[in-house]
């Protein structure tokens, strides 16, 4: 990757490429608190009980397997649509279409009367969701070079946290002066930003490489059908060509440094999200009130997240992606010692609004470079489904170890559990210095 100047970085962000992404980012966030807690207080401001509510969280088991059918995404052409819209603006728009219609019909259904259309209306919701987040990762990684995709990624997190402010606050807001039926049709309304940005943007350029289709081809016949006879032929052929070449594609690019890569994917926000899901236990064990908490993290946190992705994507134009991937998996587990610092000192505001503060811009920096990264792995044949895969890898093995938070803050107080949640940042650290040098060293025999 080209490194470039300074000023070449920061005009990155006047490209309309990443300006426009701030929109799409928008419209995949509005979304998911719709039908997460935003649909939760809307329930339980109604009367319906607290275990009814909790099989709604099953409603974001919706996004954890949307790998399944990323493959189709990618593959299957739209009837009408693709031909007028494009691969990728054709399926974001259908699934942009989707979300709206079903807030607009959520808007008009009762929590009293209607919990069973409720909770299928949220699913529907959850399942466009997660196709226009398949459709977005793919559309922001093909539309635009590499070097930009960390300022993409930057503008992508600023437009979703924006949405999250709208579909959180915002609903409630409406939801308290007009009623909940008022606050959802407003949400659905609002899903016209990404609609109008869909229809204003430009289909990127879909090639396929002659390596591709030989690989595809080397499959089908490994497999015995590559003949294409007969429709149980050509539904296997389909099968390997978007599911089982997109995997071999990855190793036959990257050989022996993919097994490296893949543990760094599942390693790299481990500390991040192991920490994260203690932090608002703790501010409130440390004897913060809810609106001190709140305050901080509305003020602190959002701008400093917004700063700290938006200059993760400088760097990465500035240097390219190792050394700020190196940089933001050290500020990550460096930052989760100020929380050790917090848990032994007595409360105070202002050194919980500085750990805030450096936890949300150590947080930015990654998550924009890291975002980065991940894209730069993917191959333009199979990106909705590389990077579904990978975005599935990069969280499911850090939640499942955050399960064991509570377990560790039990038997031995939080200052030992930040002290945990920073080791268990080293692995990514030696992983990210273990791929620069076996790059480098690649890169030298390559000479």
């Amino acid at each position: 990757m080209t490194e470039h100047s300074w000023k070449q970085s920061f005009a990155a962000y006047m490209r309309p490429q990443v300006l426009g992404m701030s929109f799409l980012g928008f419209s995949a966030g509005l979304p998911f608190l719709l039908v997460f807690s935003t649909l939760s207080a809307w329930l339980r401001d109604t009367g319906v009980t607290l275990s009814v509510i909790g099989f709604f969280s099953w409603v974001g088991l919706t996004y954890s397997i949307k790998v399944i059918w990323a493959p189709v995404v990618d593959r299957l052409p739209l009837p009408l649509l693709t031909k007028r819209l494009g691969k990728r603006r054709s399926w974001m728009l259908l699934a942009q279409v989707g979300i709206s219609v079903g807030l607009m019909a959520l808007a008009e259904l009762s929590p009293l009367t209607q919990i069973e259309l409720i909770a299928a209306t949220a699913v529907w919701i959850a399942f466009c969701s997660a196709t226009q987040d398949i459709v977005i990762d793919a559309y922001r990684i093909e539309i635009i070079e590499p070097e930009y995709q960390a300022a993409m990624a930057a503008m992508y997190v600023f437009g979703y946290r924006v949405a999250l402010l709208v579909s959180g606050a915002g609903a409630f807001y409406i939801a308290e002066y007009i009623g909940w039926n008022a606050a959802y049709s407003a949400m659905a309304l609002c899903m016209f930003v990404g609609i109008v940005a869909t229809l204003l943007s430009s289909e990127p350029r879909h090639q396929q490489h002659k390596q591709t289709t030989d690989l595809e081809n080397k499959i089908e016949a490994v497999l015995g059908v590559q003949a294409h006879k007969g429709v149980l032929q050509r539904l296997s052929a389909w099968f390997s060509d978007a599911v089982i070449a997109p995997f071999a594609d990855f190793f036959v690019r990257n050989g022996k440094l993919g097994i490296w890569i893949l543990a760094l994917i599942a390693l790299y926000k481990m500390s991040d999200i192991t920490m994260g899901v203690m932090a608002n236990p703790f501010y409130l064990d440390l004897g913060f009130s809810k609106k001190e908490i709140a305050d901080v993290s509305k003020i602190f946190g959002f701008f400093m997240t917004i700063f700290g992705a938006a200059l993760g994507g400088v760097l990465v134009i500035r240097y390219g992606l190792m050394k700020p991937l190196l940089l933001g998996a050290v500020l990550v587990a460096g930052t989760n010692l100020l929380f050790v610092l917090l848990a032994l000192s007595e409360p105070d505001i202002r050194l919980l609004a500085v750990v805030i503060s450096a936890d949300n811009l150590s947080g930015g920096i990654a998550t924009s470079v890291f975002i980065a990264y991940l894209s730069s792995l993917t191959n333009s044949a199979y990106t909705a489904t590389q990077y579904a895969l990978f975005s599935s890898l990069m969280t499911l093995p850090a939640k499942l170890l955050g399960g064991l938070s509570g377990v560790i803050v039990d038997g031995y107080g939080y200052a030992v559990f930040f002290l945990y949640a920073s080791s268990v940042g080293l692995p990514a650290i030696i992983l990210v210095l273990v791929l620069m040098h076996l790059q480098s060293t690649a890169t030298d025999k390559a000479r």
